[in-house]
């Protein structure tokens, strides 16, 4: 599979923090635009039996961060990622596991975003990610800025 030992690294990294780990979050795919993550409804779940929307905010920022970590590891350079700002909408309830996927936004450019971390040694890029619904359709959705600084 393409981008393996990319993906370990970032299951590694998200491992490695303790509330991520307990969220029991899996990589599904990545295409080397769009990452997707899964999670088990069980441990998310809330006190109407549906996903929890903060697990769902999680998620979506989680799936978000590891598309521009990806981004950055791809381009030779070393990183801080870190979320400048998002907004989610919970447009309906979802009682199945949790499926989100992220990737850079409509008007987003990678390589101008490459490019400013390189000249620059920081830059923002928009992500949007969506957590779909079993029968098709989402359940929420997510745009955020992210802002990577170069580490020294």
């Amino acid at each position: 599979m393409p981008h393996t030992a990319d993906l370990q690294r970032l299951d590694s990294h998200y491992q490695a923090m303790p509330p991520v780990a307990a969220m029991q979050l899996s990589i599904t795919g990545y295409d080397g635009h769009r990452l997707q993550l899964h999670a088990p409804l069980p441990v998310h779940v809330n006190d109407k039996g549906c996903a929890f929307g903060g697990s769902l905010a999680s998620m979506m920022t989680l799936a978000s961060w590891g598309v521009v970590s990806l981004l950055v590891e791809r381009a030779g350079l070393a990183a801080d990622i870190y979320v400048a700002d998002s907004q989610v909408r919970y447009l309906a309830p979802l009682f199945a596991d949790l499926d989100v996927a992220a990737e850079p936004a409509a008007d987003a450019s990678v390589e101008e975003f490459v490019q400013t971390l390189r000249t620059r040694g920081r830059a923002r890029l928009g992500l949007v990610a969506r957590a779909a619904l079993p029968e098709g359709g989402v359940a929420a959705d997510f745009t955020a800025r992210y802002v990577a600084i170069a580490k020294a």
